[in-house]
């Protein structure tokens, strides 16, 4: 008989799973911003962005603020082409909230970037022992996300962001 593949976790649960950090890394410029694309195009027209409280946050905010409640750190770095897109320029203006729910974030500009080994999609890497890959199409819709527990990958993951988070500026830092 077959065994079955159990099927790969939420995104909820994974960042509940987590236990110590959650690290995510960014790589792109633009995404195709789908679910975003009001307050996208609210920030577009006059610079403004969804309060810390909105409906827009609530979802993600809740998420992170109960992770770091359980003492897990959650890092994001972004590395970004220099000058920045109007994409970049909104996740650097709606990234108050990301710090707010209790995030650490960083900036780094690609060009301090172009000795490094890194993978070649976004990704969250949960306590070192499981990676998840966000993959976006060539126009940047998401695609179905992947999953590794392989040590080799862990590693390269694990090592990229490291790195990354090293050189890269913290926000309140990183002016555009």
């Amino acid at each position: 008989m077959p065994q079955s593949v159990p099927a790969p976790p939420s995104f909820d649960e994974l960042l509940d799973s987590a236990q110590h950090q959650a690290l995510h890394l960014e790589l792109r410029d633009a995404y195709a911003v789908g679910d975003e694309r009001g307050v996208y195009d609210a920030f577009l027209a006059d610079g403004a962005v969804p309060a810390y409280d909105s409906a827009f946050w609530r979802p993600w905010v809740s998420l992170v603020e109960r992770t770091v409640a359980r003492g897990v750190a959650v890092r994001r770095a972004r590395i970004v082409s220099e000058p920045v897109t109007d994409y970049v320029r909104f996740e650097h203006a709606i990234t108050a909230t990301n710090l707010r729910a209790g995030e650490e974030v960083r900036w780094l500009g690609r060009r301090c970037a172009s000795d490094l080994s890194l993978p070649g999609n976004d990704f969250w890497l949960i306590d070192d022992r499981l990676v998840r890959f966000n993959i976006f199409s060539g126009d940047g819709e998401a695609q179905d996300p992947e999953h590794s527990d392989d040590p080799q990958v862990i590693k390269l993951c694990t090592d990229a962001f490291q790195t990354v988070w090293e050189r890269a500026l913290p926000h309140d830092q990183y002016k555009i």
